[in-house]
């Protein structure tokens, strides 16, 4: 498909934003600059912005299709299909799926996680955006060894993390509340999800083996990996000593300073950003990002707050909006691997959002393209092709 967008404020590749034309062939950018406006397939832009399309490593809400209310489940293909629409309306082009493996049953158990790989092969292709998959791996499933490395090997994980909520469920065990939401997730009652923790802790003594097998494995086959919930900077230099090399919510600035210091990438929530602080009383994300220890956003638990998250910190003065951009584009391709895409230039994969900024602290996504194809027209996105 052939596509001229003429007229608007275009992001170059430097991160400079200027005013100029591009055209899309055969799913890649070519030329900037001039073109033939009379053309078929040509859309004015209004000088509505022309940005990099969204690269989204972390999200999860996906979830909330698939269980809205706890015990409340609906079917794979529709849950996906709509996370779909939802991440294309909000210029996401690039998403990593963030599916959990737990040693808990339930929605982050075995079976849930056999059929969204499963399901994911099957829908795939009908799926407006690039839909990858993030494993989140508990370290604490020693029962799951086996199937991670399967999974690998077979080209069913693009982005390999490695979790450990353990500490965390254990302290909460006191809180009823805290354990009742852990039981309806994992189907269990309170006592059995008790028991179960219990049980679960004396895998301890496999733990570290298995992480360090699993991210040899993981260099093998060339799949990046991240931590998550870095506690200390001792804990980032041995996951990074392993080839680990993303450091994913680190908890502290400590942390996150130490991560910078060996050039890994430290990723942190957009939502955190809208709220203005961890909802878990962490590592400000606006502050990271002001003392550049940040490099990369991702949705983790909502999907709009990328693209709202990136214009609050420039239009709030934290980093310039290249810079605040980029942290959404052209850093988590970096991250990933990704040289085809996450910056407008020649050749480059056509993934593309325009953006109607005329509010700037509302901006409106006009339209997504991914791989040169238009996969979201909203209401402004008509007069484009008027």
């Amino acid at each position: 498909m052939m596509l001229s967008l003429t007229g608007g404020r275009v992001m170059l590749a430097d991160g400079t934003i200027e005013k100029t034309n591009l055209r899309v062939d055969g799913g890649l950018i070519g030329a900037l600059g001039e073109t033939d406006v009379r053309a078929k397939g040509t859309w004015k832009m209004h000088d509505y912005l022309v940005l990099p399309a969204i690269i989204d490593l972390h999200g999860d809400a996906f979830e909330r299709q698939i269980m809205p209310r706890p015990g409340v489940h609906f079917p794979l293909g529709l849950a996906l299909t709509e996370t779909d629409r939802q991440m294309a309306a909000n210029g996401i082009a690039t998403a990593y799926h963030g599916i959990t493996y737990s040693w808990e049953p339930g929605l982050r158990g075995r079976d849930t996680v056999v059929e969204l790989l499963d399901a994911l092969t099957t829908y795939r292709d009908s799926l407006s955006c690039d839909t990858r998959v993030h494993l989140r791996y508990e370290t604490f499933n020693t029962d799951g060894f086996d199937d991670v490395i399967n999974w690998m090997s077979t080209g069913n994980v693009d982005l390999l993390a490695f979790n450990d909520h353990m500490p965390m469920i254990t302290d909460n065990l006191a809180n009823p509340n805290k354990v009742a939401k852990y039981a309806d997730r994992s189907g269990l009652s309170n006592e059995a999800f008790i028991k179960l923790v219990e049980n679960t802790q004396s895998h301890a003594p496999k733990v570290q083996g298995n992480i360090e097998h699993l991210a040899a494995l993981a260099g093998r086959f060339d799949i990046p990996c991240a931590s998550h919930d870095d506690e200390t900077p001792e804990m980032r230099r041995m996951y990074h000593d392993l080839g680990v090399r993303i450091c994913e919510f680190p908890v502290d600035e400590q942390t996150a300073r130490s991560a910078v210091a060996i050039d890994d990438p430290v990723v942190m929530g957009a939502p955190n950003v809208l709220r203005g602080g961890s909802h878990c009383n962490r590592l400000c994300a606006t502050e990271a990002a002001r003392a550049g220890l940040s490099s990369v956003l991702t949705s983790d638990y909502y999907y709009p707050s990328l693209l709202y998250a990136a214009f609050k910190l420039a239009n709030d003065g934290v980093v310039d909006f290249p810079t605040a951009w980029a942290m959404i584009s052209s850093n988590p391709a970096r991250a990933a691997g990704l040289t085809d895409r996450g910056e407008i230039a020649p050749g480059k994969r056509a993934d593309l959002v325009v953006i109607d900024d005329s509010i700037p602290d509302l901006p409106r996504v006009v339209a997504t393209i991914v791989g040169g194809r238009p996969v979201h027209l909203g209401d402004s996105g008509y007069r484009m092709c008027a």
